[in-house]
């Protein structure tokens, strides 16, 4: 492949410029979008990028003579043949500000020019594993190119005659509910330069819904052998609905097939027709004993691989992947995993930083054990991560899977964890109207979890440590290696345990009885967590405020809250302050149906309505005991985690309580 980023948008295309490009400043031009024009280019121009000669006006590349008579493009994904035969090819590379591309065979192009204002880490592709209605072929619709402003795609080395042209869409990024669904995508579409759909909005073509196939078939008539697809925005619908930048066109597919018999030997077919009479000759020539020979080879091989290609099925039953890395990419990306790179180590694995040659700042999480349990977590990572889009969840770049190798690619968020933000050595200084915002935001996060995606997702470990924090200290609910969908149907998911000590919900830790409230328990402990700076167990505090619920309890019965607060915190907002604080006894309550939905705990955060008044302490504080001197407390470094519920909780051990501050993440999945 050929691909070439320009990371500053300097757009000179579409301007007829004349002239050869002098070998001795070409290097300079790499960051000057200088498709369209008459350029010559020789081959002088070694520091060029590579396949700008064939994206000049008259788009040189394979028309004298022409060698093809159709391209067909999965726009933002990898190479799929869909029901009816066709071989959609990958457009799966990494775009800029000002990018084009052109693929191997010179079969077709695309170009991308436009910055997404006010988003620091733009994407220019979109991944979602949503259900798609109106196709039988969903896999096409998974993936979806954008752009902010300029999309061209290119056929080239076309036979001139006329051709069934067929573009298709799904809207991925604005959703179907509550106010993310007002917002609106519009731009216009060009074929051959000819304006065939004007203010085009991909939901309403669908009848106001997102995730439905739209398919536009088009007639298009190629004279010099080559034809030009636009996309292009001009200003018109909505820019921040549900997120910022959220606009611009957007297309999953498209495809074109000659409306005539070819007279040309398209490549891609005709090569396969080439081999398959050459094996048959060769087949015939050697006879059979020696075919025989190569099919018990095959069978050998076959036996021989049957393990691994099964465990790589099992791993990507996931319909349609996410964009997939290079191990050796990652390996340069992370200067082979230096030491020095390494984040922090959490359950799945140790995590590096990184940088890609885009420029990109990331994260990659390193599978650290290629158990079938840590399999497990790293397919429904992908599995729920690449299914959901919020600006309060972490975006998934991609993946690696080679041989034993099982990493996940991340956006790096320059601030790390809540929890070291709060708890760490260096700790930020989180002035009270940012940890106002950073509850807010998980709770938002939080209840398009629960409410909003399709199908709905329990986290089920939620905790300071999973909660990122960005460069404007944003927070992003991050890891979900444990997470769980399920359907409106259910009212519960019946489950062995797996979290963190301090944060799981009595129900759930005692019974295994899971549903969305498990998560509004653990974000009642965080909000906590943030007002008092302080982990929710800390034996370093005097007996009655080892426990941090049982601590806020007792300031909450004689109305002294703001004794809570941080002492860091030399400026807060007092009503704020006593909200939170009620909104977070008010989700740790013992019974599952007295706590809040997330929708709820935003708009009691917000000051929409009032939050709901608390005055009995939840049951399972009755039963705590402080001075317990067979050292059995949940809370001892001795205390066994078993897969059995039952079995890992004893009635008077403060089971959801707290936490001595370390990673006591565990789960006990069968």
């Amino acid at each position: 492949m050929t691909k070439a980023v320009l990371p500053f948008l300097r757009f000179l295309g579409n301007n007829r410029l004349t002239g050869a490009i002098p070998a001795q400043k070409s290097n300079s031009l790499m960051y000057i979008n200088l498709l369209a024009n008459n350029f010559t280019i020789g081959n002088s121009n070694s520091g060029l990028p590579l396949g700008l000669s064939c994206l000049q006006q008259s788009f040189p590349c394979n028309r004298d003579p022409p060698i093809y008579s159709s391209f067909a493009i999965n726009c933002g994904g990898p190479q799929i043949t869909s029901s009816d035969g066709i071989t959609y090819e990958a457009d799966n590379i990494t775009l800029g500000t000002a990018t084009y591309f052109v693929s191997d065979t010179k079969r077709w192009a695309m170009s991308s020019v436009g910055y997404f204002e006010g988003n620091s880490n733009p994407q220019y592709s979109f991944i979602s594993q949503s259900q798609y209605t109106n196709t039988i072929d969903p896999q096409l619709f998974r993936t979806a190119r954008v752009s902010a402003s300029s999309l061209r795609y290119h056929g080239l080395g076309l036979e001139n005659g006329n051709y069934n042209v067929v573009l298709q869409f799904a809207e991925l990024s604005i959703l179907n509910s509550n106010w993310q669904s007002l917002g609106r995508r519009v731009f216009d579409i060009y074929i051959q330069g000819t304006l065939v759909e004007e203010n085009f909005d991909i939901r309403e073509e669908a009848g106001g819904t997102s995730f439905k196939a739209v398919v536009k078939k088009y007639k298009v008539q190629v004279t010099e052998n080559y034809m030009v697809i636009h996309l292009f925005w001009a200003g018109k619908g909505t820019r921040s609905i549900p997120d910022d930048a959220t606009y611009g066109p957007m297309i999953s597919a498209i495809s074109a097939t000659a409306d005539f018999k070819p007279t040309v030997k398209d490549i891609r077919q005709s090569s396969k027709k080439d081999q398959g009479r050459l094996i048959a000759g060769v087949t015939v020539g050697i006879g059979v004993l020696c075919l025989m020979a190569a099919l018990l080879i095959f069978y050998l091989v076959r036996v021989k691989n049957r393990a691994r290609s099964n465990e790589d099925e099992e791993l990507l039953e996931i319909d349609a992947r996410p964009f997939t890395f290079s191990y050796v990419e990652l390996k340069s990306a992370t200067d082979d995993f230096n030491p020095i790179n390494k984040l922090g180590e959490g359950g799945f694995g140790p995590v590096y930083k990184g940088s890609l040659k885009d420029g990109r700042v990331i994260a990659v999480k390193r599978l650290s054990v290629p158990s079938k349990h840590g399999r497990s977590q790293f397919v429904t990572e992908i599995s729920t991560i690449s299914a959901v889009q919020h600006r309060n969840l972490v975006k998934l770049y991609g993946c690696c899977i080679e041989g034993d190798q099982r990493l996940l690619v991340y956006e790096y968020l320059v601030n790390k964890s809540l929890d070291q933000a709060l708890f760490g050595e260096k700790s930020l200084n989180l002035n009270w109207p940012t940890r106002y915002e950073i509850c807010l935001g998980v709770a938002r996060g939080l209840a398009y979890l629960h409410e909003e995606s399709r199908p709905r997702i329990i986290h089920r470990d939620v905790k300071t440590s999973n909660i990122l924090l960005d460069s404007d200290l944003n927070p992003k609910i991050s890891d979900f290696g444990l997470a769980k969908l399920y359907d409106d149907e259910k009212t519960h998911i019946s489950t062995r345990i797996a979290g963190t000590l301090g944060y799981l919900a009595p129900e759930y830790a005692l019974r295994g009885h899971l549903t969305e409230k498990a998560d509004v328990f653990a974000f009642g402990v965080v909000a906590l967590e943030v007002v008092s700076g302080r982990h929710n167990f800390d034996q370093s505090f005097g007996e009655e405020k080892i426990y941090l619920l049982e601590w806020a309890w007792k300031l909450h019965e004689t109305e002294q809250e703001i004794e809570l607060v941080d002492p860091r915190l030399l400026k807060f907002n007092e009503e704020e302050v006593k909200r939170v604080v009620a909104v977070g006894l008010l989700c740790t309550q013992t019974s599952s149906v007295l706590r809040p939905t997330m929708s709820r705990v935003v708009t009691m955060l917000m000051g929409d309505v009032e939050v709901t008044p608390v005055s009995t302490r939840p049951g399972y504080m009755t039963d705590w005991k402080y001075n317990d001197t067979t050292g059995s407390s949940l809370f001892s470094d001795k205390t066994p985690i078993i897969g059995n519920a039952r079995s890992s909780f004893r009635s008077k051990s403060p089971v959801s309580s707290g936490t001595a501050g370390r990673a006591d993440s565990f789960a006990s999945e069968g």
